[in-house]
């Protein structure tokens, strides 16, 4: 059986050699040659477009809160003018149930902490909103684990879920942060 594809396969190539080299299909050609020429055509116009110089006008960047800021020449970002300071929201102090690491346990979770604000509308909402914020944060914080808040990455995490869930509770403001000044499992 196996002499018989040697056999099939080298009449093939004497067919083949016989009818003349077969020719290059175009789009081999298309594939293999036009397609990567124009590839380094296309990444030089795009280097030369970035390095291009051209006029130094001062570059207007948003800051985290959408407000511009004026750039200098050199990149260094310049005061804004009408900077203000961070406006602070006090929490009252939230005590849950918390799971321990050992079936059954019990612990306490005490958590102190205040929100950054962008304005005292933003203040206003939340003294309105306030019982809706603390419901959404004691719904999340007794299903926590001990294992949850352990470490710079679960206070990370914290923070993240703390803030995602206050800014669901008062849409559409917004607050900027929440800083945690106690946390305390007993």
């Amino acid at each position: 059986m196996a002499e018989e594809t040697e056999a099939e396969e080298t009449e093939g190539e004497e067919d083949a050699e016989g009818e003349g080299a077969p020719k290059k299909s175009k789009k081999k050609m298309l594939l293999f040659i036009v397609l990567p020429a124009v590839i380094v055509l296309l990444a030089a116009v795009a280097g030369g477009l970035m390095f291009m110089g051209g006029d130094k006008e001062p570059e207007v960047v948003l800051d985290e809160h959408g407000e511009p800021i004026q750039t200098a020449e050199h990149g260094a970002a310049t005061e804004h003018a009408d900077a203000h300071d961070p406006l602070f929201y006090q929490m009252p102090d939230i005590l849950v149930n918390i799971s321990g690491e050992e079936e059954g346990e019990q612990l306490v979770l005490q958590i102190k902490m205040q929100l950054e604000v962008p304005d005292e509308d933003t203040i206003h909402k939340l003294d309105t909103l306030l019982p809706r914020v603390v419901d959404h944060y004691q719904a999340f914080l007794r299903e926590l684990r001990v294992e949850d808040i352990k470490g710079s990455a679960g206070n990370y995490r914290l923070r993240l879920e703390l803030l995602r869930r206050v800014n669901l509770a008062v849409q559409p403001a917004h607050v900027n942060d929440v800083l945690i000044e106690k946390l305390l499992v007993n």
